[in-house]
């Protein structure tokens, strides 16, 4: 976890602390909210742990049903379920794991809300260690367990990407790899990637701007990044503002808006590629407008930002039709868990359909506020097809004034993509994501 040892935290203190983020997560809580109440000093302990216990909290789950049959308080089924989630493979543990268990029961016994289950915990863990193998095998044929995902996002996956369920269940539980998006207009991929070997950071061209490092690093420490050399992007996210712009004059003032756009990564890519585009960048949370400000202040481009939400435009539509809209729709993110992985605990079945409406009622409400020519370019960062293609494909059928232009559509990890705007440059080990590029089409003469 690359804390020096002088200053590391107790290891029961770390256990507590991502204990309770389990807990938060699984009454509905994002763990990014909840990393952000976590002390400093605990902070950056707690989310390596707390990443691998929710990557394997299917199985612990599997494994503490095995071993108690009624679930314990949600304070001490949570500390268990995190200590066994760590070490039921003991290949992967991030400590011996009997350390993790003597360390779990001292966290039960120092807090108060666990401990009158510290006996409880203590004896699940022991039969555990007693009984591990014959525990791990009784729950390898449960699907949750072995996936590590509900049952029924296991369910979609294989009924909307057959080919590649399996492959995209497993990528889902390593982390994901730090991928920079180069500013092109101030320097190269490969200045940047000579100045990254410099401090000893190898790394791979990806895309257009892109480069895949093979360590990450502290943002403060990327080359540039101060300066807006570079940003932290995906390489799937990177399509963006190049699918939306090709073959548009950079240099002209185009008339762009970027309906869903905090924190601002898509915005300074677009401010990037056409620096003098009038850009509108909107998001519904004034506090993630912030962020957008941020993000361009950095990169030292300019937008107008605006806290509204894109599907009133009465609100703040001027009246004037634009070029260009980008439309980063809300949706499950469920192709991009490999970042986040309680998104997968935190979603229902029910949660795509839902957004889904989200989706369609955003593109019905947008599509008029787009010149005859232009171009509105929908994307989601989610796998799932009632997201993607089900959308697209019904707003086609009731806008006959609409075009489909060549588009990624899915963007599947560890599938060849095509319709990109960038040659045939791979992504890399890119998350998952959708596109679609529609064209209005010009008025009859």
């Amino acid at each position: 976890m690359n804390i020096p040892a002088h200053h590391a935290p107790p290891l029961w203190q770390l256990l507590q602390a991502c204990a309770q983020a389990v807990q938060s997560v699984r009454a509905g809580r994002s763990l990014t909210a909840q990393l952000e109440a976590v002390p400093a000093a605990l902070r950056p302990g707690t989310q390596a742990l707390s990443f691998q216990a929710l990557r394997q909290l299917g199985r612990a789950t599997a494994l503490r049903a095995q071993l108690a049959k009624k679930p314990p308080p949600a304070a001490a089924d949570a500390l268990l379920c995190t200590v066994l989630a760590l070490a039921w493979d003991e290949a992967s543990a991030p400590y011996p794991v009997h350390t993790l268990v003597n360390q779990a029961v001292e966290a039960a016994r120092r807090q108060r809300q666990t401990q009158g289950q510290a006996p409880f915990i203590n004896a699940c863990l022991r039969r555990f260690l007693r009984e591990q193998e014959a525990l791990v095998a009784l729950t390898q044929e449960q699907v949750t367990a072995r996936w590590n995902h509900p049952a029924w996002w296991v369910e979609r996956l294989q009924a909307d990407h057959p080919d590649h369920w399996m492959d995209l269940l497993t990528q889902a539980q390593t982390p994901a790899p730090m991928i920079l998006r180069v500013n092109r207009r101030i320097t190269s991929v490969a200045e940047v990637q000579a100045e990254l070997a410099v401090l000893g950071v190898s790394s791979t061209p990806v895309g257009a701007s892109g480069l895949q490092l093979h360590k990450a690093l502290p943002v403060q420490q990327l080359p540039g990044f101060m300066q807006g050399h570079v940003s932290v992007q995906d390489a799937a996210a990177q399509v963006a503002a190049p699918l939306l712009m090709q073959g548009l004059d950079p240099l002209q003032p185009w008339r762009v808006l970027d309906a869903c756009a905090a924190p601002g990564g898509k915005t300074g890519h677009l401010l990037e590629m056409s620096p003098n585009a009038q850009v509108l960048a909107l998001d519904v949370d004034a506090h993630r407008c912030q962020r957008i400000h941020q993000n361009l202040e950095r990169l030292k481009v300019s937008a107008q930002v605006r806290a509204a939400d894109a599907a009133q435009p009465a609100l703040w539509w001027d009246g004037q039709l634009f070029d260009a809209i980008l439309l980063d729709a809300p949706c499950t993110a469920s192709g991009i868990v490999r970042r986040h992985p309680d998104v997968r605990w935190l979603r229902r079945p029910e949660d795509s359909a839902q957004l889904a409406k989200t989706q369609s009622q955003l593109l019905k409400v947008l599509w008029p506020l787009l010149k005859p020519g232009g171009r509105l370019l929908y994307c989601t960062c989610s796998l799932f097809k009632a997201e993607g293609d089900a959308v697209v494909d019904s707003f086609l059928q009731r806008n006959t004034d609409a075009l489909i232009c060549p588009s990624p559509r899915h963007l599947v990890p560890g599938v060849t993509p095509v319709g990109l705007p960038v040659g045939d440059n791979a992504l890399g080990e890119h998350d998952g994501f959708y596109y679609a590029l529609l064209e209005k089409r010009q008025a009859a003469a």
